[in-house]
């Protein structure tokens, strides 16, 4: 099946994050790489922010559909042990890179970014306030170790050998065993 226009643009986008030094994401070298001219880009895109929010959209579905094919079934009525194992365990075997933390780390500095990664991954972070202050921690440890992990391999800055990854695969499955009776 052909990619949409849409799609090409936003993967093009994504290149040009990955680009040797970094690459500039304006919409005419947006537009260049998906090989199309200015105005056929901005009949999606009519402005940059536009373009930003679609590559920031584009990267949340991408990691919400490994993280629901991880989990193998519908969100509802998912564990919170569940839910963050899925999310730990594609943070730790998903092949991500520059563009990826470069898409996560703009969410610091444009409000509807963070918004949108919000909308995208409460569902699948937020802890129920009921659940036990063990649990809780353990939860968050896993969640933090594997967040931690996937900046190290798409910075390439200080990553992890792979030999060590699967002990900190080992160690994330202890501190995800749900002890809840």
């Amino acid at each position: 099946m052909a990619r949409s226009t849409r799609t090409r643009i936003l993967d093009g986008a994504l290149d040009l994050l990955r680009a040797e030094g970094g690459g500039s994401v304006t919409l005419d070298a947006a537009a260049r790489q998906a090989g199309l001219t200015k105005p056929g880009l901005m009949y999606h895109f009519p402005t940059k922010e536009a373009l930003k929010l679609g590559i920031v959209d584009h990267v949340a579905a991408r990691w919400e559909e490994m993280l629901l094919d991880r989990l193998g079934g519908p969100l509802e009525g998912t564990s919170p042990h569940q839910r963050t194992r899925a999310y730990v365990e594609v943070a730790l075997t998903a092949p991500f890179d520059r563009a990826d933390y470069a898409v996560c780390t703009d969410a610091l500095y444009r409000d509807a970014f963070h918004q949108m990664w919000e909308r995208r991954f409460e569902p699948w972070l937020l802890l129920p306030d009921d659940l036990p202050a063990r649990d809780r921690a353990r939860l968050t440890a896993a969640r933090l170790l594997a967040d931690g992990y996937w900046t190290a391999a798409a910075t390439d800055v200080f990553p992890v050998l792979e030999r060590d990854r699967a002990e900190l695969v080992a160690i994330t499955d202890d501190l995800l065993r749900d002890e809840s009776p």
